[in-house]
């Protein structure tokens, strides 16, 4: 799907409007590849009907309405990938660091949070699109109608609906951001060092690990729940992370304290979320999928890392 806006008048509209149009996006298809196509295919055909002299009184309009259009598609025709993933699925990382306003952080993770994602995913579509574009990014709903081909009267029953399944399962994190990233240096900090006991005292009695490798990479296929079996698996994998002097870097993702796993030569192994409630980790996620991690950068083959290993230890 992806080709290159004509540069031909209409860059300022792309730079002030994609920032928003990725939003959507993003948050309508939980993935950074999916959602750069998407915004890329809109701003193509914007640039396409303004070529054919096509009127186009407001560019967010038209941007918001193909963006949004174009997600529903994709969303209707995962529907099968989805049920024929191998293990659990999570939504592709997006790193946020770069984000120094705290009030727009908490509205990160408030609705770029993998758990929100998640629960978003149990909504249909079209649902999905009015909820988002209403209660996130404050659309009215003669402007979503417009968007969705239907009526103001249905985008409201939609809307209330959409938000009687997010509320009923919203999650609940840490208020402070600086109490969250404190915690969570200390969590990574103990994994590397495989201090069992340090990471038992920092979980929640019932924390669940949650491993995303798609059949593609090496991830425990089912939940691990327990303060106990968690902190095993993590100070488990410890070893493997000092065995092959793999890098732990601490980083903000999806608007959660979390971490990005790397070789000596800089590929990346695995990206870790944290969901931190009451001051201890409620839920840890872990996305291994190369797939999944191609947009941060070159991706280490972490099955030839495991082997090579082996070898040497034979």
């Amino acid at each position: 799907m992806t080709r290159k806006v004509d540069g031909r008048g209409d860059s300022e509209t792309f730079e002030e409007l994609r920032p928003l149009m990725f939003s959507i996006a993003y948050r309508m298809l939980a993935s950074v590849t999916e959602a750069e196509d998407v915004v890329q295919e809109a701003f193509v055909r914007h640039q396409q009907a303004l070529d054919q002299g096509v009127d186009i009184a407001s560019p967010k309009a038209y941007l918001s309405t193909v963006v949004t259009r174009l997600s529903i598609d994709l969303l209707r025709s995962a529907v099968k990938r989805r049920e024929s993933y191998v293990g659990q699925w999570l939504p592709e990382p997006l790193l946020t660091d770069d984000d120094a306003d705290p009030q727009a952080h908490a509205e990160q993770a408030d609705s770029l949070s993998m758990a929100f994602l998640l629960v978003l995913e149990r909504l249909n579509p079209v649902e999905r699109a009015v909820f988002l574009l209403h209660d996130v990014f404050g659309y009215g709903y003669d402007e979503i109608a417009a968007v969705v081909g239907k009526s103001e009267t249905n985008c409201r029953q939609l809307a209330a609906r959409a938000r009687r399944h997010v509320k009923a399962e919203k999650p609940r994190f840490q208020a402070s951001a600086e109490q969250g990233d404190a915690l969570a240096a200390r969590f990574f900090a103990a994994f590397t060092q495989g201090d069992l006991d340090g990471l038992v005292g920092m979980l929640a009695k019932d924390a669940v690990a949650y491993g995303d490798g798609g059949g593609k990479a090496p991830q425990w296929s089912l939940p691990v729940v327990g303060a106990d079996r968690v902190a095993r698996l993590f100070a488990g994998m410890s070893r493997e992370v000092r065995t092959h002097r793999i890098t732990v870097e601490l980083h903000q993702v999806n608007g959660q304290p979390g971490a990005v796993l790397r070789t000596p030569d800089g590929q990346l192994v695995n990206v870790f979320v944290l969901d931190i409630v009451d001051g201890v980790v409620q839920t840890v996620r872990s996305v291994i999928n190369p797939d999944k991690l191609r947009h941060l950068g070159p991706v280490a083959d972490v099955r030839a890392i495991r082997d090579e290993h082996r070898v040497r230890r034979d």
